[in-house]
């Protein structure tokens, strides 16, 4: 046998690789003839994460020698390490080149994934996918493709990444898209996330905008009022910044702008239904139908009350007649009024409050001027403080007269124009100073 082994050209030294055959596969290790005095053992684990196929006996593996000889006289071997030693050369030209490389997840740890590779890699949390995932177990046992980000030579650490291989593909997709698309194109996206402000729809690779003017012609306080997330949807393509990869879409404009045809639908003085919408200081927002709001204005209220605000007569979401005043195509406006509804009593009041006529009411209010008399439902009467008495001095109405009242009057003036009606209480009886010069002579004694 030492003349066999002296007369042998193959020299074995620690740290080598050479090729051995599979003569024995026991639990936890497997037995290799390399061709020298003793046999090798391998650990039984370095096989299933670098062989695809199964190990059987006669199979020609590659193996490093670790030692010559340990305690039981035999070659201690490692497959793993021969695996290593072999691909990271080739880890090395990938890196430098910035090629792709396919490896195995073999197990998730914290902060990430640990790939085979030919040797262990660190697949970062953050590196995996675009969206950073939770459950980082679903990727063990599967095989990808990874991009080297960092690799140290001394320290045999490897960083590989995921994400960035996507993000080229993705790059690639959006390149493409948007050679491809045109405005007016209508294409299917998922809904990928919402803001304040609009959707962002996931065109197959490319992010649009979908704003919150352009999903309806109508009124929406926010996004998810017509749209959730993961949700797909067409959307009309309505610009494209190939610059800056920016795309507008649109949802409203796949159906007819109902301001079209406005003019027709709604003729001045129809009676129309509508629901209150918005309440402003200055009127109300009515909806006529989806897209088309109407406002009635804090003067088209009623004929006679003088509201500060329209949240006193009107409700939102309450349902209401009104009346079309104005339509303006152009500017998407129409105006409303709920007073048409009813006859203006101020256009019978010279007829039915005509000068001398005496009437009845209730004193509403009292001014410093004067006083305010309720003569029917949103009309009054004024009472100046003048026109109380013929022959007393009045500083105040409240010397005569209390609020609450019921007093007699009668008509002094009408002005429809201007929605007043002059009342005095002084006219119901004749002025005594007309007959001031029969009853009293200079010199009579009194």
């Amino acid at each position: 046998m030492e003349e066999a082994m002296a007369q042998s050209q193959i020299s074995y030294v620690a740290g080598q690789i050479v090729k051995g055959t599979v003569i024995e596969i026991r639990q936890k290790e497997v037995m290799i003839d390399i061709g020298y005095k003793s046999e090798g053992s391998v650990p039984i684990n370095e096989f299933s994460d670098h062989d695809e196929e199964e190990l059987k006996l006669g199979d020609v593996v590659d193996v490093q020698i670790l030692r010559l000889e340990d305690r039981e006289g035999m070659v201690e071997l490692s497959h793993e390490q021969a695996i290593f030693k072999q691909n990271w050369d080739n880890i090395k030209t990938i890196c430098e080149e910035g090629g792709c490389i396919r490896g195995r997840v073999k197990a998730a740890v914290k902060g990430g994934l640990i790939v085979n590779i030919g040797v262990e890699a660190f697949l970062p949390s953050s590196q995996i996918d675009i969206i950073t995932p939770r459950d980082l177990d679903v990727f063990v046992g599967n095989t990808y493709d990874f991009k080297v980000m960092k690799l140290n030579l001394e320290r045999q650490n490897i960083v590989l990444s995921r994400r960035e291989l996507i993000e080229e593909e993705r790059s690639a997709k959006r390149a493409k898209l948007l050679d491809d698309m045109m405005p007016g194109d209508i294409r299917k996206g998922t809904v990928k996330n919402l803001t304040d402000f609009g959707a962002f729809i996931d065109l197959n690779g490319l992010d649009g905008l979908l704003h919150i003017t352009d999903m309806s012609w109508g009124r929406i306080n926010h996004p998810s009022e017509m749209v959730t997330v993961g949700e797909e949807l067409d959307v009309v393509v309505l610009d494209i910044n190939k610059e800056k990869e920016r795309v507008s879409l649109g949802l409203k404009q796949k159906t007819q702008n109902p301001w079209e045809l406005i003019e027709s639908k709604y003729p001045v003085n129809t009676k129309i239904k509508g629901r209150v919408v918005n309440l402003v200081s200055y009127g109300a927002f009515v909806e006529l139908e989806p897209g088309v709001e109407g406002l009635v204005h804090v003067t088209e209220l009623s004929w006679t009350k003088k509201h500060t605000k329209p949240s006193e007569v009107l409700e939102k979401d309450q349902e209401i007649e009104a009346v079309v005043l104005g339509v303006n195509k152009d500017e998407q406006k129409i105006s409303l009024g709920i007073r048409q509804l009813d006859e203006n009593p101020w256009d019978a009041s010279e007829e039915k409050y005509a000068v001398g006529t005496r009437v009845k009411g209730k004193v509403r209010n009292l001014t410093s001027y004067g006083a305010f008399v309720e003569l029917e439902e949103g009309l009054d009467g004024m009472i100046h403080v003048s026109d109380l008495s013929w022959t007393r001095k009045i500083n105040h109405p409240s010397e005569l007269i209390k609020k609450g009242d019921e007093i007699e009057a009668q008509v002094l003036e009408v002005d429809r124009e201007n929605q007043r009606i002059s009342i005095g209480i002084k006219q119901l009886t004749e002025d005594p100073w007309e007959a001031i010069n029969s009853l009293y002579q200079v010199g009579q004694l009194v």
